[in-house]
């Protein structure tokens, strides 16, 4: 199949063409489950249409704990439905969808009491094993193992002696939650769906009460569109009710935002093999592997503040230090902190007052006729949820459709991973690149890799590290403008790389370069290129100045401090 550019000349056409034929489907909001449903709809034939306000993932969706698992603690709950349906799921992504972007990653539960303890959670992850198996989906992890409190120490000599009497290893997987949604848009494109961000619907087109698009602003360029569609999806996440709002109609149910916090700190401050699972008093925590760092997370808290840059305080920081310091020999402080992200969980409401206990469960609705709305759910089974939100509006479409084929679809980049993998040292040979340089290149870009190794033949000071951000190379940075729909500084920094968590000057370092690299494939003047520093340096400052105050309502404040991505 052709892979799909995600350009600026693409954008353009794709909201030409979606405001110049009637589509069968218009998904409202690129993260997971938007994108994701895009897909679905094009892959069954579908002319389907994708808009975002923002940047791709610029929700929820980038700021995850980026991990890809059944839910573990859903089997307490005694959710066996969600943590089969989960478990199904990961075993697809990593054997089959997308193996260039998911992998394993091993986890170990320090036990704190003899006996009943080793019995109780040993069962737990033993049922968690056979359901993995059970879905025809999960032979490609190893099993669990218990350890004795000697093994653990050997594997993470990072913990206190005293602070586990023995521990199990088990095996879930991992994935970049943004990069993820990146791909999944540009294999939607692929198949021929419309794709444009920066895109906001600022309202909904009616005849009667039924709903027969969408208005749609170009939040880059100032234009409007009318974009007409048997059915329209509404994936918004945590913005599902204000974007009803936009139909006058009361929603079927309502969406509560839940703030969850993550920590980065660098490889060496937690000595370690493996990740790590803690109880607390209100969740669980993970300490997760991630390159040269490790992802320390989350916190569980109601947020009814700023939906679109949700706020970390210094309080929810010293939460997450206090319970991780609880387990290692060598105590985090906040100078370890290299980077912190926030991002909101959508969670249904009604349930309970505590968010921890809201549903993960995903509901899918039909509140007026060409208009559906699905919301709700965990990233894993974000699949699912496209399914379920296609299969409903399919019954608003005069026409036979396909049923669902995703689960057969690899996203772009996974065919031929495997091959190239195992070739991965004649690569390095053949472009002169260290195979480590390769290995980096593959895991994320998978078989597109060798797009990017045009660049670099193309233009050899492509091949360069990004000053101050030596993870990543150039060529990367040209190719996220080119190829994935970056628009701004702020869209390569944060989320086609991960450059503003993954050092301690939160990208500012490398900010102008990689500005001046993008700048010719988006036409930037110079004058835009210093705009587009200016903002994203402001953006670091207010987020290090709301990380330093007490409370949300004033982490909040400072947040908002900086003004929001620059239009062009």
């Amino acid at each position: 199949m052709r892979t799909a550019t995600l350009g600026p000349v693409q954008r353009a056409e794709a909201l030409g063409r979606m405001a110049e034929h009637e589509l069968d489907v218009l998904v409202v909001g690129a993260g997971v489950v938007g994108a994701g449903t895009a897909l679905d709809a094009v892959t069954r034939g579908l002319s389907t249409g994708l808009v975002e306000a923002r940047d791709w993932a610029s929700g929820t969706s980038s700021r995850s704990s980026k991990l890809i698992h059944g839910g573990l603690r859903y089997l307490e709950m005694l959710d066996f439905a969600l943590v089969r349906e989960a478990l199904k799921e990961r075993g697809l992504l990593l054997e089959r969808l997308a193996p260039h972007l998911v992998k394993p990653v091993p986890f170990l539960y320090p036990l704190q009491h003899k006996g009943w303890e080793r019995l109780y959670a040993g069962s737990g992850v033993a049922l968690y094993d056979a359901m993995s198996v059970s879905s025809g989906h999960g032979r490609g992890l190893p099993v669990h193992r218990h350890l004795s409190r000697g093994r653990a120490l050997r594997v993470a000599p990072a913990l206190r002696k005293d602070a586990l009497v023995g521990a199990l290893q088990y095996y879930d997987a991992q994935m970049d939650d943004a990069r993820y949604v990146a791909t999944l848009v540009r294999t939607a494109a692929a198949y021929g769906a419309h794709c444009a961000n920066r895109a906001r619907v600022i309202g909904f087109l009616r005849e009667g009460e039924r709903v027969v698009g969408a208005r749609v602003r170009d939040v880059e360029g100032g234009g409007e569109y009318e974009i007409r569609a048997k059915q329209v999806v509404n994936a918004t996440g945590v913005w599902t009710d204000d974007t009803q709002a936009l139909i006058g109609e009361r929603g079927q149910f309502h969406v509560r935002a839940s703030k969850g916090i993550h920590l980065v700190v660098p490889k060496d401050r937690i000595h370690s093999s493996t990740g790590l699972i803690l109880r607390t008093e209100k969740s669980v925590l993970f300490v997760i592997p991630w390159g040269r760092h490790w992802i320390v997370g989350t916190t569980d808290t109601d947020w009814d503040l700023d939906k679109a840059h949700p706020a970390a305080s210094s309080a929810d920081i010293d939460y997450l230090l206090e319970h991780v310091n609880s387990v290692l020999a060598v105590p985090l402080t906040r100078d370890d902190v290299q980077g912190v992200y926030a991002g909101l969980r959508p969670l249904l409401a009604g349930e309970s007052d505590a968010t921890s206990k809201l549903s993960r469960e995903h509901t899918v609705a039909h509140p007026v006729p060409g208009l559906v709305v699905v919301a709700g759910g965990k990233y894993t089974t974000y699949r699912v949820m496209a399914k379920d939100a296609v299969d409903e509006a399919v019954h608003g479409l005069d026409q036979r459709v396909a049923d669902c084929v995703t689960e057969d679809v690899p996203l772009v980049g996974a065919e031929g991973y495997r091959a190239l993998w195992n070739g991965r040292a004649r690569i390095a040979a053949r472009t002169g690149l260290h195979v480590v340089r390769v290995e980096h290149l593959l895991n994320r870009f998978g078989s597109l890799t060798e797009e990017l190794l045009d660049l670099m033949a193309a233009d050899p000071g492509l091949r360069e590290p990004v000053s101050g951000a030596d993870d990543y190379l150039r060529a990367e940075i040209v190719y996220a403008a080119s190829h994935e729909g970056a628009r701004h500084l702020d869209d390569v920094l944060t989320r086609r790389t991960r450059i503003s968590i993954e050092t301690f000057d939160r990208g500012t370092r490398s900010a102008r370069e990689c500005a001046e690299l993008m700048a010719p494939v988006l036409g930037w003047d110079k004058q835009q290129i210093e705009k587009e520093v200016e903002h994203y340096e402001k953006r670091v400052q207010a987020e290090r100045e709301s990380q330093r105050q007490p409370d949300d309502q004033a982490a909040d404040a400072a947040r908002l401090g900086a003004p929001d991505i620059v239009p062009l």
